[in-house]
């Protein structure tokens, strides 16, 4: 048998091979190998992996015949075979993620999801072979349809962030009617909801601005240098409240009162590490208290939960709860709206 021969085989051997914990037997790896047209005896096939083990962080489990093989937990490779519990994750993850990111990024990844799916299609004996039916991933709340990215931005753009490199951009602002031209030196990048943005410094100007990557238009190399922001930590940028609109940088106590709906909710994903609900009153409210940030976005998760959720404290948001539901009631009466007329019992 030729040098290359006993290559094609040791590699289709080694991806056949699971990662711990799953395990596969030698005969399966036999039946396996036959089925790919290589002929060996189990002996050759033996003495492959415990060649191919000093290589390779390969085990083997001798605690029964025949002995099975996995590749150690830790290893970061495409080659370890696909099991059916990382299959159905990967199915979820690309479900969960199609309407976060545009298709050019999640292209850099899609023969892993292909993979999955072709690894659940071929187990027709379990019935896996259905997962389209058996399995999904929906988003909390109402999912909105994903900007479109030209074709090309995305790689552009992730590539002079991790090479340090700037680019000139042709870019689509909210504002202006044409695009404008900058040259941006890529700091971050932030996926928030369906938009990436692009966190970068323009032209001569130090402060962090962002850029929705949908309003991209046209980005190409320059010839200027690169301005490295070295203190820019994106975590912290988001922990300062840049993407929700901060009223100040320390948190609250929010004190509410809820329905039996929410509170039910709250307790399965609470809002906090120390939330406290309390027993339902007279009436079935039930308090909640908990530390949360002091943010434009905790407040849009309060008034998603409508007539169900009371604010108590701060007083700010209490005002800001009742504001809103006046002007809610006030634009509806300008609409027509009227009380639905009640019965009358004769």
């Amino acid at each position: 048998m030729s040098q290359h021969d006993t290559l094609m085989r040791h590699l289709a051997l080694l991806r056949m091979i699971p990662r711990h914990p799953a395990k596969r037997a030698t005969t399966t790896l036999h039946e396996k190998l036959s089925e790919e047209g290589f002929t060996l005896t189990p002996r050759s096939l033996q003495r492959d992996l415990e060649r191919l083990s000093t290589w390779f962080p390969l085990t083997c489990d001798k605690s029964e015949k025949p002995y099975r093989w996995s590749y150690v937990a830790s290893y970061a490779s495409d080659l370890p075979a696909m099991d059916t519990v990382e299959a159905l994750v990967l199915v979820m993850a690309e479900q969960g993620l199609a309407d976060k990111l545009p298709p050019s990024a999640l292209s850099h990844i899609s023969y892993r999801f292909e993979r999955a799916r072709q690894h659940l299609e071929s187990l027709h004996a379990n019935g896996f072979a259905y997962w389209s039916k058996r399995v999904s991933s929906i988003p909390e709340g109402k999912s909105l349809i994903a900007p479109e990215v030209k074709a090309g931005i995305w790689d552009s753009v992730s590539d002079a962030l991790l090479n340090q490199q700037a680019i000139e951009v042709d870019y689509l602002s909210r504002y202006k009617q044409a695009p404008q031209h900058f040259i941006v030196h890529t700091q971050g990048l932030v996926t928030r909801g369906q938009i990436s943005y692009v966190l970068a410094t323009i032209n001569q100007h130090d402060d962090i601005r962002q850029l929705a990557l949908h309003r991209f238009q046209a980005v190409k190399h320059s010839s200027e240098a690169y301005r490295p922001n070295p203190d820019f930590n994106v975590q912290d940028y988001i922990t300062e409240g840049s993407f929700g609109l901060p009223v100040t940088t320390d948190p609250v106590v929010l004190v509410a009162q809820l329905n039996n709906h929410v509170a039910w909710k709250l307790r399965e994903t609470p809002v906090s590490d120390d939330q406290t609900l309390s027993a339902p009153d007279a009436d079935g409210w039930i308090e909640l208290r908990a530390t949360v940030p002091n943010d434009q976005q905790t407040l849009w998760w309060i008034h998603g939960f409508g007539a169900g959720f009371h604010v108590v404290q701060p007083a700010e948001w209490r005002d800001h709860q009742a504001e809103q539901a006046e002007k809610i009631l006030s634009q509806a009466r300008k609409n027509g709206y009227q009380p639905a007329q009640q019965e009358v019992t004769p």
